[in-house]
């Protein structure tokens, strides 16, 4: 087994092995992950955050050794807080990083790093908070910072900002947690989710006070949530249909 980590601020993840393939996710600076396979110009990858699955640029990681791996896996929380920052590396160039990248493979990377860091879980009351670092980024399928992201991407980084670990998916995150009969039931920072006709699970939100709920759909922004599911202030329309609440923290 061969383990790796991103020492590049922000690079894309594909489902084939191609530059032309569609980007299921990213890596941010500092993750790390399992390499499941390797090719010439590609490899497959496992993230230890997620376990998220996709294949990386031989040339977007640096290869690392199991002892490294399993050190990184065991460190506590240290995140870059910033909306961007910068790593300097031993010749003093600079690596942009955006917020949420783990800071835990400074040394291993020989990088130095003078920002503001996240060290901590944070009370649930802040996930709200937290969310609005993100708000009217464009919608970008993939996507994991304020620059372009996904539904399912805009919470995972969400909580993890507030040092929780959810699943990449949404169909994936709405198997954890607890489920709530009503939405009088839940308070900001659970996870509102919703399905398709076929019944599968499509996108998540986050609750906010008031009957309000913060999600990605064109950019990350604030609509209405009712029992019907998420009601487009914009258009007077109902954009997506209610399937479960869930209170993951």
């Amino acid at each position: 087994m061969q383990y790796g980590i991103c020492n590049l601020g922000i690079v894309p993840i594909r489902l084939e092995p191609s530059d032309t393939s569609e980007m299921v996710t990213q890596a941010l600076y500092g993750d790390f992950f399992k390499v499941l396979e390797q090719r010439k110009k590609w490899s497959r990858i496992r993230f230890a955050f997620d376990n998220y699955e996709g294949w990386i640029d031989n040339k977007q990681y640096l290869e690392i050794e199991n002892s490294n791996y399993n050190e990184l896996d065991k460190s506590h929380i240290n995140l870059s807080k910033d909306l961007i920052e910068f790593v300097a590396d031993s010749s003093n160039q600079l690596y942009p990083i955006p917020v949420g990248s783990d800071l835990n493979g400074l040394n291993l990377l020989q990088h130095h790093f003078d920002g503001i860091a996240l060290t901590d879980k944070c009370a649930k009351e802040n996930i709200v908070k937290s969310s609005f670092l993100f708000l009217n980024a464009p919608y970008l399928w993939g996507g994991k910072t304020p620059f372009g992201i996904d539904c399912s991407g805009f919470t995972q980084m969400v909580y993890k900002l507030n040092g929780y670990k959810i699943f990449r998916d949404a169909s994936e995150q709405a198997k954890q947690g607890e489920a709530l009969s009503f939405i009088e039931e839940s308070e900001p920072g659970d996870l509102a989710f919703f399905d398709n006709a076929e019944g599968n699970i499509t996108h998540v939100g986050i609750i906010m006070e008031d009957n309000y709920i913060i999600h990605a759909h064109g950019k990350v922004r604030i609509d209405r949530l009712d029992h019907s599911g998420i009601y487009n202030i914009d258009t007077n329309t109902h954009t997506h249909k209610l399937r479960v609440i869930k209170k993951i923290v």
